[in-house]
């Protein structure tokens, strides 16, 4: 059973810092490329970074380019989104995502909520 479970959340102060986690179970994230997305109150679910299968590339968000940092640990089949200087417009609800690249299969944590407020 695939399983992919989203931690790190919380509230912090404008300008401050979280590290989010993905620890994926019954899935090799090293095989997949993965994803962040948020979902604030009243909007879409948008993208926020991904890292690629193989290389590790990556790629983020207008919005976030800057201050939010994707990587992967293979080892321990997790994935991380580092975020910096944090501003209440990035308060929503933090998803990760992992695409099979074989068969375009999407896998979705259940997200975590993180709040920026002073």
């Amino acid at each position: 059973q695939v399983q992919l479970v989203e931690s790190g959340g919380g509230l912090v102060q404008p300008g401050g810092s979280l590290r989010l986690s993905c620890t994926a179970s019954g899935l090799d994230l090293s095989s997949y490329d993965s994803s962040w997305f948020r979902q604030a109150p009243g909007k879409e679910r948008e993208l926020v970074a991904s890292i690629t299968r193989p290389g590790s590339s990556t790629n983020y968000a207008d919005s976030v380019k800057g201050r939010f940092f994707i990587s992967r640990d293979n080892a321990k089949n997790t994935l991380y989104l580092q975020m910096n200087s944090l501003k209440p417009e990035d308060t929503a609800v933090y998803y990760c995502m992992s695409r099979n690249f074989f068969t375009g299969k999407d896998y979705w944590g259940q997200g975590t909520q993180v709040t920026v407020s002073s």
